[in-house]
C-alpha cells in the first residue's frame, strides 16, 4: 500500500494531506522544516516504509523507517507540533493553524485502520513524503 503526504512548510509548523490511491485519509502536522535536525525539525521528502510499533506512551502507533541521520520517528496523535512533536508526524482532521490540529484521535482511528489491514493481508506499506507545491505549483505554497 502506498500513503502519500504532500506537506505545505511554515515557519511555525508543516501541515500535510495524508491520501492513499487519490483518497483523502486526514490532514497532518508536523514540526517545520529546520535542515533535518534532531528533535526540532520534521523529516526530509522522501519514501518509507511503515511499520507497527508498540509503546507504553503511545500504545500502537507506526514506526517510519529508515529516516536519513534520524531514529523513532512516529506516526502518533498529536494536536501541536511545537509542544508535542520531536519529528514525528501526527495525523488531525481538522487544521488550524500551521502545525496546530484537531481531532487527532478521529483521524489516527482512521489512518491505523487502513494501515492495520493492509499489514494483516501481507502487504507493505509505503509513506511518500513531497512537497504540495510540486504537485500544484508555486500558488499552493
Amino acid at each position: 500500500m502506498e500513503l502519500l503526504l504532500e506537506r505545505e512548510y511554515h515557519s511555525s509548523g508543516t501541515n500535510g494531506i495524508l491520501s492513499c490511491r487519490n483518497q483523502f485519509i486526514c490532514f497532518t502536522i508536523e514540526l517545520p522544516w529546520r535542515n533535518n535536525q534532531r528533535m526540532i525539525s520534521c523529516i526530509p521528502e522522501g519514501r518509507y516504509q511503515l511499520v507497527l510499533r508498540f509503546s507504553d506512551r503511545h500504545q500502537w502507533h507506526l514506526l517510519v523507517k529508515a529516516v536519513p541521520d534520524r531514529s523513532l520517528i512516529l506516526l502518533h496523535k498529536a494536536t501541536h507540533a511545537l509542544k508535542e512533536l520531536k519529528g514525528c508526524i501526527a495525523p488531525v482532521s481538522e487544521l488550524l493553524a500551521p502545525g496546530i490540529g484537531k481531532k487527532s484521535v478521529d483521524a489516527f482511528h482512521s489512518l491505523m485502520l487502513l494501515v492495520r489491514s493492509a499489514l494483516e493481508a501481507k502487504e507493505r506499506v509505503w509513506l511518500t513524503v513531497t512537497n504540495l507545491s510540486d504537485r500544484y505549483g508555486s500558488a499552493a505554497a
